[in-house]
């Protein structure tokens, strides 16, 4: 609940606002502070302000629970507050700790001093929403740090410790101890007088070369979203008058607010905040104690897992069967940790301090007292079936057994121990300690108290976790086979493998579909087509990626699949006996290639998703669509300004998607059902949106 309250201290009166769980700015927590700096204004017996939030944060800026409701806007508006701050007669002093972003780090920079905890972080981060600062943040940023500096804040959305910007010009005073108590002295021992921000002059010479050499940065982009664009010309504003400037703020933050590309990054932003709601799963659910892992399989997923772990301060257990391969393990992970000490991302101390709570292993019963078991071995149910048979056998009542599986049935698995209530899917991405997804999987008999820890272990690693129910893939994989699948017959038809690339990519995905299948490796999903071949007869796909395994092209780990990498990974030039394989193949199954442009690609590859996501939603797979989108942003490489595949044909137009899906079931290559549209989506077309059997938003 919103709460402001003031205390009085000498001459001076601390006005502190508590609105959990991150301060945010809300409209009651507005109306409070107005009335709380009018009092303290018009009291003789104050002569000086400080502004603090609740001990934990000062502000994160805007209530998101209020986003697109009246409340957002109704006065006293953030700008109105800020108005009354910088105005006041009397000194106001922002005594900062926690976080302070977005529109706290605009209150904090109209009050007159600013007084931070060492381990305070500061930032604007509205670009990543697709905005850019609204209440002044653009104006006075500028006037209190260089202007190449405040562009770097303001463009990049990324927060900064208080220690890094001591020296900036932002802040008054960077302290180990209270800000509060130290505001307090510095009011009554030096009786600061007011000082406005916005009567600080701006060097234009400084402030031009450092708005042109942003834009120069910006135009080398492969996609120059319009944030930072708009935010390069708005900071630029700096040198006119200030409210001059403030009007220039305004109105390009008024017109971000209505461009597609807020709009979905604000629809990501929600989305991934809602991943971790479980409809059925209580907030009050007891969770497990999480406070020792063990890791089964030393590889590189494996050794990634135990990295995250060691990274949230967990003991970890890293078991494997034998000698060598646990001292490759151990190798990836020293490695992992070296590369961050050379890019001073990690101390050598802070290193060491991970590496020792690292145990290596060759006996299961040394994981015995582990309350979380994690195994990452072959991709395989024979080889699953004896590390879960082993792991039943020694780990303790109540430990938690969790698969990293990316494609079979955690049923199946779970049916291998004497306790399926504690075993799950924890389906990690690689890197695993890079990588934010973390796919959830719930079996049949997962106990709620088990899903409800997994989800806390999550938030311990600083995953972004969505929940999937069982099926062959998970929500994100059994979407990609729909998505290569469709890549594969694009090229029986006609495309190359580049130009595929080329076109998602240009669509703004992170990889194309024949790239991320170099990096992964061709051998890997050969065994999964093998697998589903075997179990589903009427599985189909093209051979395309089995000829290129069988001619030992499996890569980049054999130096060439699809492309060769004469310059190394991040160079890869179409492969000349790719190109030929595919001619060849076309020549076996009887097709002459036809011209096909970027358009007809990028639109084949995206509802293959899409089509697919609503089948995962009619069958209660995934819980809603915003937890697809999420899936494909945070794992997949699915731009983000774009929204997710879901949200993404919410606004090409459900009705337009069918269509044209019914199209390319009567022009294309492939499966004949593959272009049927999914009952949901068709049910859907006409609202408009996906609703309905699990696809509520």
């Amino acid at each position: 609940m919103s709460e402001v309250g003031t205390r009085l201290q000498g001459r001076v009166v601390v006005v502190t606002f508590e609105n959990p769980p991150v301060n945010g700015l809300s409209y009651a927590v507005r109306v409070g502070l107005v009335r709380a700096v009018e009092r303290a204004i018009a009291d003789p017996a104050v002569a000086a302000i400080v502004l603090a939030g609740d001990g934990r944060h000062f502000s994160a800026g805007a209530d998101i629970r209020e986003f697109g409701t009246p409340a957002a806007i109704a006065e006293p508006t953030l700008r109105q507050l800020i108005q009354l701050v910088e105005g006041a007669p009397k000194p106001v002093i922002a005594a900062i700790q926690g976080s302070c972003l977005g529109g706290g780090l605009e209150l904090a920079l109209a009050a007159h001093y600013r007084i931070a905890a060492r381990d305070a972080t500061l930032g604007l981060p509205e670009v990543k929403l697709g905005l850019i600062p609204g209440a002044g943040g653009t104006q006075r940023l500028p006037r209190l740090v260089a202007p190449g500096r405040a562009l770097e804040l303001i463009l990049g959305g990324e927060p900064a410790r208080a220690t890094a910007l001591g020296e900036s010009g932002l802040l008054d005073r960077v302290l180990a101890g209270d800000p509060v108590e130290e505001a307090i002295a510095f009011a009554e021992s030096e009786s600061p007088p007011p000082r406005r921000t916005r009567d600080r002059s701006v060097d234009p010479a400084a402030l031009a070369a450092a708005c042109e050499a942003a834009r120069i940065r910006l135009s080398s982009e492969r996609h120059s979203l319009p944030a930072p664009l708009h935010a390069v010309e708005v900071v630029a504003a700096a040198t006119l008058p200030f409210d001059k400037g403030l009007t220039v703020e305004r109105l390009a933050f008024v017109e971000l607010m209505q461009s597609p590309e807020s709009k979905a990054l604000r629809h990501a932003f929600l989305a991934e905040r809602a991943a971790g709601k479980v409809a059925d799963l209580p907030a009050d659910t007891p969770v497990r104690p999480v406070e020792q892992a063990a890791v089964i399989g030393a590889g590189t997923m494996g050794a990634g897992i135990a990295v995250a772990l060691l990274d949230a301060g967990l003991p970890v257990w890293l078991l494997e069967t034998d000698e060598a391969a646990l001292a490759r393990g151990r190798s990836r992970i020293s490695g992992i940790y070296e590369t961050q000490v050379q890019k001073g991302r990690l101390t050598p101390a802070e290193r060491d301090r991970r590496l020792c709570l690292l145990r290596p292993t060759l006996d299961y019963g040394a994981l015995a007292a582990a309350d979380v078991a994690i195994e990452a071995v072959f991709e395989s149910l024979p080889v699953k079936r004896e590390v879960f048979t082993a792991l039943d056998r020694v780990m303790k009542p109540g430990a938690i057994l969790a698969t990293n599986t990316s494609t079979l049935d955690v049923n199946a698995i779970a049916e291998l121990t004497r306790r399926p209530a504690d075993v799950l899917g924890l389906h990690f991405f690689s890197p695993a300690n890079v990588m934010r997804l973390l796919e959830v999987v719930r079996g049949r008999a997962t106990a709620p108290e088990v899903l409800a820890t997994a989800l806390v272990l999550a938030r311990m690693l600083r995953k972004v976790a969505v929940v999937s129910g069982v099926c062959d893939g998970f929500i994100g994989n059994r979407m990609l086979d729909a998505y290569v699948r469709q890549a594969w017959w694009l090229v029986e038809e006609g495309a190359t493998p580049w130009q595929v690339d080329q076109a998602i990519e240009r669509f703004g995905f992170a990889m194309g579909p024949f790239r991320v299948g170099d990096l992964v490796g061709h051998d890997v999903s050969q065994a999964i087509r093998e697998r589903r071949r075997a179990e589903r007869p009427d599985y189909r796909c093209s051979t395309l990626a089995d000829e290129l395994c069988r001619l030992g092209r499996l890569g980049q780990k054999t130096g060439g699949g699809w492309y060769d990498y004469p310059d190394g990974p991040r160079r890869p030039m179409p492969a000349p006996e790719a190109e030929a394989l595919v001619e060849r193949h076309r020549a076996t199954i009887g097709i002459a290639p036809r011209a096909i442009d970027d358009s007809e690609i990028v639109e084949r590859l995206v509802y293959a998703l899409v089509n697919e996501g609503a089948r995962l939603l009619e069958e209660g797979i995934a819980a809603k669509p915003g937890d697809i989108d999420v899936v494909y942003l945070t794992g997949y490489g699915f731009p983000r300004w774009r929204g997710g595949p879901m949200y993404y044909a919410e606004q090409v137009g459900l009705e337009r998607v069918a269509a044209r899906m019914r199209e390319f079931a009567g022009s294309t290559r492939g499966d004949p059902v593959f272009w049927t549209p999914a009952s949901l989506l068709v049910s859907s077309a006409r609202a408009g949106c996906f609703a309905g059997a699990g696809g509520k938003r």
